[in-house]
């Protein structure tokens, strides 16, 4: 046996014995433990704050005040289903809002049939087939939103039934050409603002989480 193959099965044995070592006295790990002080991560990777009983509650502080008449209905709902989170709700209304109007300006609802109330899909329907009768088709694009904000909140603890109400304002482009694919309106460079104000509702507590949109306006 050469000298080299001697040196190399010493130098593993020491290694092997090292590692042993070094197991003995530190325990292993598998994956990620926080320590047994470390607060848990929230779900949505923000810090969770944790509400004392009786004390404030930032995720409705952060959009109304709590003696508001808004603040209060935020506060109903929350009893009723703890896991209510405003914050989610918002930000899950900022990509319905997008995803409902591109859908209505390209004339296609069969993704957003589940956001809209019966009234309001009727409506909408309607629209786009009006443009349909004229001849007319959209090219949209979306570009950004500027604005959501939660101005209104309403709950009725007999039914259960909550609306919440948002002020949208998003940019967008928009094509509309005739049957001929002329341009009649719009540019692909112009940059236009679309400002709405919408109400979604749903009946807190129950096995539905979906909210619906139930209308719109400017």
């Amino acid at each position: 046996m050469s000298s080299q193959l001697v040196q190399l099965i010493v130098l593993a044995a020491v290694l092997l014995f090292l590692v042993l070592r070094i197991r003995n006295v530190l325990g292993t790990r598998d994956g990620f433990e926080p320590d047994e002080n470390t607060p848990p991560p929230s779900t949505n990777g923000r810090r969770r704050f944790d509400v004392i009983e009786g004390g404030p509650d930032k995720d409705i502080n952060d959009f109304a005040k709590a003696d508001s008449p808004m603040g209060q209905a935020l506060a109903d709902m929350k009893r009723i289903e703890p896991s209510f989170s405003v914050d989610d709700f918002v930000r899950g209304a900022r990509s319905a809002h997008e995803m409902v109007l591109m859908a209505y300006e390209n004339g296609d609802l069969a993704d957003v049939r589940g956001f809209l109330a019966p009234d309001l899909l009727s409506a909408f329907e309607a629209g786009i087939d009006a443009r349909a009768d004229q001849g007319l088709t959209v090219e949209a694009h979306f570009i950004g939103m500027r604005e959501a904000k939660l101005t209104g909140a309403t709950y009725n603890a007999s039914s259960g039934h909550a609306e919440l109400d948002l002020h949208f304002v998003a940019e967008m482009t928009s094509i509309i050409r005739d049957h001929d694919g002329k341009v009649v309106e719009g540019d692909d460079t112009t940059i236009r603002r679309e400002v709405s104000d919408w109400t979604f509702a749903r009946v807190m507590g129950s096995d539905d989480p979906n909210w619906q949109l139930i209308a719109t306006g400017e």
